[in-house]
């Protein structure tokens, strides 16, 4: 099951961040039919060009790139509400394949037209939406809870892996044969992801016909204490009232607006501000998350080892991942932005942010399931819905913002993501708790708070 979420979210954010690096390509070869990729500050070339297939400027750009999330958006609460009722295996599986389906047609809604492509990200992100509900609602049934910081920061590295290897293959892909193949070619891996998903997960360990009696019973018997009784009954007026799932709504909140304003347009920035190349692109925009991925492993160990062998409370480790894995990148990612045309100095700091991020993986990212593990999709459904809004909007102000494509106009880009991280750490740090609360079971179990 973690090999195969993993792999779920690896198809998942290869399918979500390929545009940002055929947008490049596309926009690039349409302003520049000399063939010459790099226009940039740094650089100091000037496109001179202009056709009409792909000429979209950069406030089109950024609602292309932020359209996906309009559809993301609409199926998170319906998709933990769904995982929670029916199982998660299905709804999970088909989610993927759907978005699979519209990656094959975007080649085609682009050659239509802006309006058709963005139609076609959105149904795209409805597709996707339910997957992280669907998934926390499979790991409240198997995750044995000193195992949880484990067990999702590796289907999380999936995602972490998804961004490393789609952006620098889709850079190669583009540079070596056409953009329109990178959406074939992660069509295809996702394809096969589902065939493997449907034939070899199960929504449960009484359910799975080919685990042993053991394992079925250790995980079944650690969870006993904190899965809810109560059958079809969801206490909503407890879950939109609770104080713990509001600070983890902001702290998710604000560390999206980072992570997806970097996930969109970090392409773009390497392009317009730091000039490189588009095979040069795909392979820089990649190295923050394979700093985030391993630092996210490694944090899921040191996170289950302070709470299991150290004997720490789970609110004080969930607190402490999270300002490491929100202040962190909020001080480089400005520090990013004022080293001008050093290209090695802004790799280093926008790296050295991404990779702190991967902390916060052990902290606010799965305390849905600390404090309501029978209610974990749903909750995920809720916060995820906030944390969305940053894909929605950042990527349109981000773009609004740099439309002289200057250094400084990035700097603000940076400032307003920080500022919005350094508020959504100290408010989780003040209101986050570590104990599954009362309304989520009938007899309240905790690890310590």
């Amino acid at each position: 099951l973690a090999f195969l979420s993993s792999y779920g979210f690896f198809v998942a954010y290869a399918l979500r961040v390929n545009l940002s690096v055929a947008m490049v390509d596309m926009v690039n070869s349409t302003h520049d039919t000399s063939g010459n990729h790099s226009s940039s500050v740094c650089s100091g070339h000037t496109p001179a060009v202009l056709m009409d297939v792909y000429n979209w400027d950069s406030e089109t750009q950024g609602w292309i790139l932020g359209s996906f999330f309009y559809g993301y958006i609409l199926t998170q609460v319906p998709g933990g509400y769904l995982a929670s009722r029916f199982g998660a295996k299905w709804l999970m599986g088909l989610g993927i394949l759907g978005t699979v389906i519209f990656t094959l047609l975007t080649p085609i809604a682009a050659d239509l037209g802006a309006g058709y492509l963005i139609a076609v990200r959105v149904l795209e992100g409805i597709g996707e939406g339910v997957t992280f509900p669907a998934m926390y609602a499979m790991w409240a049934a198997w995750a044995p809870p000193m195992e949880r910081s484990r067990l999702l920061t590796i289907s999380y590295t999936g995602a972490q892996l998804g961004t490393v290897i789609a952006l620098p293959l889709s850079g190669e892909i583009c540079f070596y044969l056409d953009w329109t193949y990178i959406f074939y070619v992660f069509g295809a891996v996702g394809l096969l992801w589902f065939v493997l998903w449907a034939l070899l997960v199960f929504n449960s360990p009484n359910t799975h016909p080919r685990i042993s009696e053991r394992e079925r019973l250790y995980i079944t018997t650690s969870l006993k204490n904190e899965l809810s009784s109560s059958g079809g009954h969801i206490p909503w007026g407890s879950i939109v009232t609770s104080r713990p799932l509001w600070a983890i709504v902001i702290a998710h909140f604000s560390y999206n607006w980072t992570f997806y304003t970097l996930l969109t347009l970090l392409p773009t920035y390497m392009s317009d501000i730091l000039g490189f190349s588009i095979q040069q692109n795909g392979m820089l925009s990649a190295l923050p998350y394979i700093g985030c991925g391993l630092l996210a492993v490694m944090g899921g160990q040191v996170a289950d080892y302070l709470r299991e062998s150290c004997m720490y409370p789970t609110v004080a480790v969930r607190k402490a991942f999270s300002i490491a894995g929100m202040i962190g990148p909020a001080v480089f990612l400005v520090a990013a932005g004022y080293t001008g045309c050093n290209y090695i100095l802004a790799v280093t700091f926008l790296t050295v942010s991404s990779s702190l991020g991967g902390l916060s993986a052990s902290g606010f990212n799965i305390n849905h399931l600390d404090i309501a593990p029978s209610y974990a999709g749903i909750l995920l459904g809720i916060t995820n819905t906030f944390a969305t809004i940053p894909g929605m909007v950042g990527p349109v102000i981000a773009s609004a913002l740099t439309k002289q494509k200057t250094i400084e106009e990035w700097q603000t880009v940076f400032y307003i993501a920080a500022g919005i991280n350094l508020f959504g750490a100290t408010f989780y740090t003040l209101f986050g708790k570590g104990t599954v609360q009362p309304w989520a079971v009938s007899s309240s179990y905790s690890h310590g708070d």
